[in-house]
């Protein structure tokens, strides 16, 4: 095949370099020995790349018959990790193509914490030197609204929490200016060693704008119905992750009742957090619970947790909350209050951004 003088964006984290984007155009790790395999330069491709992983230096280099001229730029995470490279190969005497802006995202699934670098928050219409890069939640990755096909498949991959797996999609982002944008991305799950030298589960991936699909239908599936039919107004909803109760997606706007962000629960709520633990082994469950709000009173919210298939036997929570009413509170028998002393909640758990 001929690379039409286009940018490829390779994912380097594999054994071998795959292509994910031809252009802006995303594919869906392809290696590149098969990309390529009938260029004569898939040698010196692939010796350009392995330099610029080495590196983390683009560079400029002529083929040996000097016909053709490849140009390489690294896609690097904040952490350092080289996550994928850019590529150009044309004639010697041609300008290259505009190189699309690619952004990089970890998520780190021991620690709940995500990262993404500026140009990421750039791609999704953010500004970022307003948002917070190093400390993050992974629902800000993502839109608030309904669940999408693409981010079914990024959440299934995420909850399965294969080392090795590799997913790729598109998110359908609206930015600050109301402007849609179809925002690619190609991710893949690696167990890596942390600071503490403990074997931790990581998330990485590129982003990119891609053009949109005029003719592209939202496939309908029982999760999107489900959820759909559980909307209550007043409430707002979010997909956790029931391995370690971190948010992965709000669907609803997020209340500002209360922080959700440093998730603080009233001490003297354990025995109801208790009581719904019991019950949500089993089924359904809900409660009233004190949680912290923005000026550090309490306000008391009613919480219901549902167990949701997202794909076949890839399970999520639905966690819906709301301000409690008196009745539920009179119900719920709340204990008298107690000195102030506070524990992080394990429900839409979310590290508190960046002051």
């Amino acid at each position: 095949m001929t690379m039409q003088h286009e940018w490829l964006l390779l994912e380097t984290l594999g054994s071998e370099p795959a292509v994910v984007a031809d252009g802006t155009a995303r594919k869906d790790f392809i290696p590149i020995s098969d990309y390529l395999r009938k260029s004569a330069h898939l040698s010196a491709v692939q010796t350009a790349v392995s330099e610029t992983i080495t590196t983390r230096t683009g560079l400029d280099s002529l083929t040996p018959k000097q016909k053709k001229i490849i140009r390489t730029a690294p896609v690097v995470m904040s952490d350092g990790r080289v996550h994928g490279v850019q590529l150009w190969l044309g004639p010697a005497n041609a300008e290259p193509a505009e190189r699309p802006q690619v952004g990089t995202v970890k998520w780190n699934l021991s620690t709940g914490v995500a990262s993404s670098s500026s140009q990421a928050v750039a791609v999704r219409g953010g500004d970022p030197d307003a948002e917070p890069l190093q400390i993050r939640a992974f629902a800000d990755d993502l839109p608030v609204g309904p669940l999408t096909e693409g981010e079914i498949k990024l959440i299934a991959t995420v909850l399965r929490r294969i080392p090795g797996e590799t997913v790729s999609g598109t998110l359908e982002i609206r930015r600050a200016d109301g402007e849609p944008v179809s925002e690619a991305f190609a991710a893949r799950m690696m167990l890596e060693e942390g600071d503490d030298g403990s074997d931790q589960l990581i998330g990485r991936s590129m982003t990119w704008v891609c053009p949109p699909d005029p003719d592209y239908v939202e496939p309908d599936s029982l999760a999107r119905r489900l959820l759909e039919g559980m909307a209550v107004p007043g409430t707002q909803r979010a997909i956790v992750d029931l391995t370690s109760w971190k948010t992965l997606k709000w669907l609803d706007e997020p209340s500002t009742e209360y922080d959700w962000r440093s998730q603080v629960v009233h001490h003297g709520d354990g025995p109801v957090r208790e009581r719904m633990e019991k019950e949500f082994a089993s089924g359904s469950t809900s409660g009233v619970i004190r949680l912290a709000n923005h000026v550090g009173d309490w306000v008391r919210l009613k919480t219901t947790i549902h167990r949701i298939e997202i794909e076949p036997g890839v399970f999520a929570g639905l966690v819906s909350v709301r301000r409690a009413t008196d009745a539920e509170v009179a119900a719920e028998l709340t204990p008298a209050p107690v000195e102030p002393k506070t524990e992080q909640l394990p429900l839409i758990d979310a590290p508190a951004p960046e002051r």
